[in-house]
């Protein structure tokens, strides 16, 4: 597996290293990508995504959880549902979400489908959709039929870097990843891209990804993989607790490796496999959080001796997305007394008299108060780091959590503030 680093993203925030360099991810067999402009941006820029897949691609898909969802997740759910996971094409328009726009929104979605599988000369049912941008907007379907014909002409197999910058919309660099396994010998390759930087939070998130492999795998165990590999990884990262309507994830398996039939998830000869698609994911979950919107800091927060994972994992989803720990973080301030308010609102069991506190290698508090070697200007100097871990025992239990977050700057309020001007 490749342990290059990824293309540079915010000065100061490293992208995992994971990832590959986007331009030398490569090709998946079976896969062939195409980008265009459909005009969604009044700025001259491709928003406009075509994937085909060869005959006997497979796919699952994990979505929002929110309440509202969108048409294109609408779309997706019920075409995995209905044609047992095969799939031939990927649209993902940037600049329109298509949400909360009723009937006409699904009707802009299954022409978007249709056009896409008259020009490629497949089912529009093997069309999966995607969009991203502002919510309550109709897509205007017309713009990507217009635009159909010439993407499909474009079709190739080396577009992931292209791709990768086509979905961005506040994003501030393309994500990608990229590894190399083996199924019971057999070579195979997995490769993703995503999109995302302010809307995150676990259940997924503002964020598009798609992850596509040359392995030979049917879709149910497509899906039980997807759905667990996401749980610590998209699910595990949080910018602003904030959901988005129309959050994807699709794994989708070209088959053409040649590796020999494996039918269930559970089967051992896929170990090395669920490994490697844990670091595709895990890579793209963490470079959103990198390229938060006015990120600076990318920080880890580790939650141990919870009463369950369950609660630990609430706890520290309490920490990460709690403004005041955000904004101490963007200031450079170790105010540890932030996180024990951020713990304490959690409302999950915790022992005040054995709580413990560290940044980094630096212990801040034990034993329910503050630590007696407890060093301020060592703290400020470790605060300053560009990466940060922060680590909390709360001293009841077993349970234990890990999720990655940013800090809360001004800009973040800048381009939200913007966001439609």
């Amino acid at each position: 597996m490749s342990d290059a680093a990824a293309t540079p993203g915010k000065p100061g925030l490293a992208v995992s290293p994971l990832a590959v360099p986007l331009p030398a991810m490569g090709v998946i067999d079976g896969v062939r990508l195409a980008t265009g402009r459909a005009g969604f941006y009044k700025h001259d820029r491709p928003d406009l995504l075509l994937m085909a897949f060869d005959a006997g691609t497979t796919a699952a898909g994990v979505f929002t959880r929110h309440a509202v969802g969108s048409a294109p997740v609408d779309w997706c759910q019920a075409a995995l549902a209905s044609d047992g996971g095969a799939v031939r094409a990927l649209v993902c328009n940037a600049g329109c979400a298509n949400s909360f726009t009723g009937p006409p929104g699904a009707d802009a979605a299954r022409r978007t489908a249709e056009a896409a599988g008259a020009a490629l000369g497949v089912p529009a049912d093997q069309v999966m959709l995607a969009s991203t941008g502002v919510i309550g907007v109709v897509l205007d379907a017309a713009r990507i039929e217009r635009a159909t014909p010439d993407l499909v002409a474009g079709l190739a197999a080396d577009g992931w870097t292209a791709a990768a910058a086509a979905i961005m919309t506040t994003d501030t660099f393309a994500k990608g990843a990229v590894v190399e396994t083996h199924i019971d010998r057999t070579p195979v390759r997995i490769a993703g891209i995503a999109k995302g930087s302010g809307m995150i939070a676990p259940n997924m998130a503002t964020m598009l990804a798609f992850v596509a492999t040359d392995a030979a795998l049917p879709a149910a165990a497509l899906q039980d993989m997807l759905g667990v590999a996401v749980q610590d990884t998209f699910n595990a990262v949080t910018v602003d607790g904030d959901r988005s309507t129309n959050d994807t994830c699709l794994l989708i398996a070209t088959g053409k490796a040649g590796n020999a039939p494996v039918l269930e998830a559970a089967d051992p000869r896929l170990a090395d496999f669920k490994v490697a698609l844990r670091e595709v994911l895990l890579s793209l979950a963490q470079q959103l959080v990198r390229d938060g919107e006015g990120a600076t800091k990318f920080v880890k927060v580790t939650i141990t001796g919870a009463a369950s994972d369950v609660s630990a994992r609430r706890i520290c989803r309490t920490v990460c997305e709690s403004p005041l720990v955000k904004t101490a973080i963007a200031g450079e301030d170790a105010n540890w007394g932030r996180l024990v308010m951020a713990v304490g609102r959690a409302d999950e069991p915790v022992a005040r008299e054995r709580i413990a506190i560290r940044f980094g290698p630096l212990l801040a508090a034990v034993d329910g108060m503050v630590a007696p070697d407890y060093d301020e200007a060592a703290m400020s100097a470790y605060m300053k780091a560009p990466e940060l871990e922060i680590s909390i025992d709360v001293g009841v239990g077993i349970g234990r959590a890990v999720m990655w977050t940013c800090d809360l700057t001004k800009r973040y309020v800048e381009i939200n503030g913007d966001y439609r001007s």
